[in-house]
């Protein structure tokens, strides 16, 4: 058993937490990583309103007795959702631990804290890290530029990021963004993390609310199989490749670029549902991380937890003998 400050303070067994993923964090999901010992999340904004939240929660309720958690992701929007209502309602049937991401966090942690829950923040640089700090978050979960989604405009890749959190932050962190399976959590715990989050690995699992068609893609996938899309435009999202995520990039690429106003039919939200809904790649935009290339199988949450359990602690008991005593003979 591996224990880690994450696993003592959430109570559950494994150091995995599933990260919040827009269309998947649901019911069945979260319940099922839960159950198998890691933290499940359910995405807030994947449901129409503060009472689909409730429903959600309740619902996740009857399906698990164990720790699970939920996502809020503050992101620029003309009209922004009742981020205020979400988390009220969370609270309110309650949950008491959070993960936050995304722009202007502060009101919503200090609400959080005033409540007594247990907040993760997520981000993409150590600046950003210190500043949720400050805030009063409990644990930090620190995103390299593999990940799925945002991952900030700095570039930064989760080997230096982490290593850099280790020696700028107080807070506890985990380590997200790459990771997938058991070298990688025993790869972040050397890097001073106190478990993983994942997303992308968790789509492709038995529980996770995804066409089986999409499912396959993803395992048939390498890791070069993601772009990025609003590079130009500042707003960075690392996206699966596609005829929709090709047709975006090109047209942030001619002169003179595009403009949100012109990509927004491309990249509507419900075109990325439908995806997931009928299995057709092309419907639409959706997020994968270039741990996809790692994804061999569609396991169940249960069994994916299993594995990465007893493979993390072979690992880290067959590496006791590369420490040698005294002097070694050349």
């Amino acid at each position: 058993m591996i224990v880690t400050k994450l696993t003592e303070r959430l109570g559950i067994r494994i150091p995995i937490v599933q990260g919040g993923m827009q269309w998947v964090g649901l019911p069945s999901l979260a319940s099922a990583v839960s159950n198998a010992g890691g933290l499940g999340i359910l995405t807030a904004l994947s449901q129409p309103s503060p009472d689909a939240l409730r429903e959600a929660i309740r619902e996740t309720q009857k399906l698990t007795d164990k720790p699970f958690g939920v996502n809020i992701t503050l992101l620029p929007s003309i009209n922004p959702p009742d981020y205020e209502g979400y988390a009220r309602a969370a609270v309110e049937e309650g949950v008491r631990i959070f993960e936050t991401a995304g722009n202007n966090p502060g009101p919503l942690i200090k609400f959080f804290k005033s409540q007594g829950c247990f907040v993760i923040h997520k981000c993409t640089t150590i600046r950003h890290a210190k500043s949720a700090q400050k805030m009063g978050v409990d644990f930090l979960s620190i995103d390299g530029f593999e990940c799925a989604g945002h991952p900030g405009e700095e570039d930064i890749g989760g080997l230096v990021l982490l290593a850099r959190a280790a020696q700028e932050l107080e807070v506890p962190y985990i380590a997200s963004g790459g990771f997938g399976d058991a070298r990688g959590l025993v790869a972040a715990l050397s890097l001073g993390a106190q478990g993983v989050n994942m997303g992308t690995r968790f789509m492709v699992t038995e529980e996770a609310p995804i066409h089986k068609d999409i499912k396959a893609r993803m395992i048939a996938s390498s890791e070069t199989d993601t772009l990025h899309i609003f590079r130009t435009l500042r707003n960075t999202a690392r996206v699966f490749k596609n005829a929709v995520s090709s047709e975006v990039v090109r047209l942030e690429r001619r002169p003179g670029g595009a403009q949100f106003s012109e990509l927004r039919d491309l990249v509507s939200g419900l075109r990325g549902k439908k995806v997931y809904e009928t299995g057709d790649p092309d419907a639409g935009i959706w997020s994968a991380g270039i741990v996809v290339g790692l994804i061999k199988d569609c396991p169940s949450c249960a069994e994916l937890l299993r594995r990465i359990e007893e493979e993390a602690e072979s690992l880290i008991q067959g590496m006791t003998h590369l420490v040698v005593r005294g002097h070694a003979k050349l």
